[in-house]
């Protein structure tokens, strides 16, 4: 390979990495595999190997890839906080020996599985808790104290008073939390995690830490980054002490100073990682002196002391049985694989999700086939190919029926997905319940998610007009529910029948619609009545709805069920009729953010004031912006607003100021 052909594939796997870089450690959605991304490392390191006067500063391979965000406070790392070499094959692990040895005499290694989460820094003084950071890219982190004090396997007093000491750990997210995480996206039709390290990272770097603290996170404390009022000589030592201190240190570390054990400790953790809670990807080699560290000494992004081995994703062979369609809480369906039972690490697989038409079509994916299977992240079974056609086999198509109701399925256009048009469709109808209820519709609080469930297990709800037929009696007959619980349901119900005609379109669930959409149709049409009679062209008047907008509420109103639904609503004197209260014009051409907690209102609250007097509420301040409401604790946006001189509200009786 020439000098040029060389720099030309140097920039090429340079930009790839830093592209993979920023969606795997800011963004934390990953596009890519961790093999596939490894090996991209793999191939520019060997490349700058070959023609060292290629290498640069900015290199990926010479710095850690991620980096701080601005939307927490910037700490710097006294102690730099390294990545580590990777290694794919035994050979290579008994390289890194040879180059220990080269300067160590003797020297004793520690194994320990390595964790697939977020790594962050943990500081104590006087054995409390004060801070804790992400690692960002290594020199300078993020203050994420608040959330990580969420964590509740990580002990907020240390069982020593400590003068000081900063540890680092990863915090993960555990394989039956994530599962639990995923089912509530799926119900809430939010865009799902890939793997427990996304999920662990996404959460853990939320401004709400009510969110993260949602999440169920866990930690493993794997390395002392300083320490004082005690002294240590070793790694094992200090993992031990920790142990001693109350803090959740990585399991299944071991000391050994033949490396052959060392390989075979590897083999060990690579044939139990399928069974254990939390997610790993490899294992980690470390000195164990802490005098024979500061000898080997670091390079500028990898400590020389340390190896990192990687498995690689195992794949099998499995023929796939059948396609079974499954019909989502949103009417999505969705093609599962179901295959003759295949021992994939640690775990039989019988079924993998093959997502959608489009996959199944790219991969000509037929019943009968031999397919190629794998776990992404080590958990989800996933398909990498076809291996091989049946005998005969023939080319597989998405079902015009819904399964479940037996209603037309539709692929609407831009999309992926083959939906059924039946919202009153029994898979869909625990989710459209859950939205029915919720604050900003029906507001029916006493209706939770695990009454809903259970109320369809038993039958008594089959739509959401049966929600208005639900006796204190029935009730009563649920499972930790008593007499008084019931009734306050029953009331909570009779009180959601004055709900506004806004909030009524908007509890229905119609495709497109959101809040703002259904304010505006009340607006516009005097009771739902009138809109379910209007024309694509009346509703496409409205200012700010499009045509997909105006076709999807044309499409709902002329759907069988849903004049069946709305007569329903109606007998049970649900509100169908719009107060079309005149707007004020006070704030009329002014545009209001609000920022902070205010007190005394809720923001929707305050919105709904702005909007009935002509105003409006963006979320953004710009030079456009007449005002900025802030609250107890305004941020970023207050900042902006006092930079560009714009007029700030404060207090929780601003309106009173008009």
């Amino acid at each position: 390979m020439t000098h040029q052909e060389a720099e030309k594939l140097v920039y090429e796997y340079r930009e790839k990495i830093n592209y993979h870089n920023k969606k795997y450690y800011d963004e934390d959605a990953p596009e890519i595999e961790d093999f596939e991304y490894d090996m991209f490392i793999k191939e520019l390191e060997k490349l700058e190997n070959e023609f060292p006067d290629l290498i640069t500063e900015d290199s990926p391979t010479q710095r850690v890839g991620g980096t701080a965000d601005n939307k927490f406070k910037p700490v710097e790392h006294k102690v730099r906080m390294e990545s580590l070499h990777d290694s794919f094959s035994e050979d290579e692990i008994i390289a890194f020996d040879e180059r220990v040895r080269a300067v160590i005499e003797n020297p004793v290694y520690v194994v320990e599985p390595k964790i697939d989460g977020l790594s962050v820094s943990i500081e104590y003084k006087n054995g409390k808790i004060f801070r804790g950071s992400t690692r960002g890219d290594g020199a300078v982190g993020e203050d994420i104290t608040e959330n990580i004090l969420t964590i509740k396997s990580l002990p907020k007093v240390l069982n020593e008073n400590i003068e000081y000491l900063e540890v680092r750990g990863e915090v993960y997210m555990s394989k039956e939390n994530f599962a639990e995480l995923i089912k509530k996206q799926e119900l809430n039709e939010e865009k799902l995690f890939k793997n427990p390290r996304n999920a662990a990272a996404g959460s853990l770097r939320q401004k709400d830490s009510k969110i993260t603290a949602s999440r169920n996170l866990d930690i493993f404390v794997f390395n002392i980054q300083q320490i004082k009022g005690k002294t240590l000589s070793g790694h094992k030592e200090s993992l031990d002490y920790l142990v001693k201190l109350g803090l959740p240190v990585t399991p299944h570390y071991r000391a050994y100073a033949d490396i052959n054990d060392v390989l075979e400790d590897i083999r060990k953790i690579g044939e139990q990682r399928g069974t254990l809670s939390f997610q790993t990807d490899g294992a980690v080699v470390k000195v164990d002196l802490f005098e024979h560290r500061k000898i080997l000494g670091s390079t500028s992004k990898f400590p020389k002391w340390a190896e990192a081995f990687k498995y690689p994703p195992e794949e099998k062979a499995a023929k796939l049985i059948d396609i079974e369609i499954n019909v989502g809480r949103t009417g999505v369906l969705t093609p599962t694989g179901i295959f003759e039972p295949t021992f994939i690490s640690g775990t039989t697989v019988s079924r993998a999700t093959l997502h959608n038409e489009d996959f199944i079509k790219e991969k000509d994916i037929r019943i009968g086939d031999t397919l190629v299977l794998r776990k992404a992240g080590e958990i989800i079974p996933e398909v990498v190919k076809v291996q091989e056609h049946a005998q005969d086999s023939k080319p597989f198509e998405m079902p015009q029926n819904c399964p479940s109701c037996g209603a037309i399925t539709v692929r609407e256009e831009g999309e992926a997905a083959v939906r059924c048009t039946n919202t009153l469709c029994p898979a869909q109808l625990l989710r459209h319940l859950i939205h029915f209820v919720s604050r900003n519709a029906m507001d029916i609080d006493r209706l939770g998610e695990t009454l809903l469930e259970k109320l369809v297990e038993s039958g008594l709800i089959k739509s959401p007009s049966d929600i208005y037929d639900l006796k204190v009696e029935q009730l009563e007959s649920m499972e930790r529910m008593g007499k008084k619980s019931a009734s306050n349901v029953i009331e909570a119900i009779e009180k959601s029948k004055d709900r506004s005609m806004d909030r009524v379109l908007f509890a229905l669930g119609i495709r497109h619609v959101g809040q703002k959409a259904s304010k505006l149709l009340s607006e516009k049409f005097e009771s739902i009545e009138k809109l379910s009679e209007a024309t694509i062209e009346e509703i496409s008047t409205i200012d700010g709805f499009g045509e997909t907008m105006a076709q999807s509420v044309i499409k709902y109103f002329s759907l069988p069920q849903t004049k069946v639904l709305i007569e329903k609503l109606k007998s049970h004197g649900i509100n169908m009729k719009s107060e079309r209260k005149e707007k004020g014009s006070i704030f009329a051409g002014q545009t209001f953010v609000l920022t902070g907690s205010l007190e005394k209102y809720t923001r929707g609250e305050v919105t709904e004031i702005i909007e009935s007097m002509g105003g409006k509420v963006t979320s953004s301040v710009s030079k456009k912006t007449t005002y900025v409401i802030a609250g107890k604790d305004a941020g970023s946006k207050l900042e902006k607003a006092q930079k560009l001189g714009l007029k700030i509200l404060k207090g929780p009786d601003f309106i009173f100021r008009f």
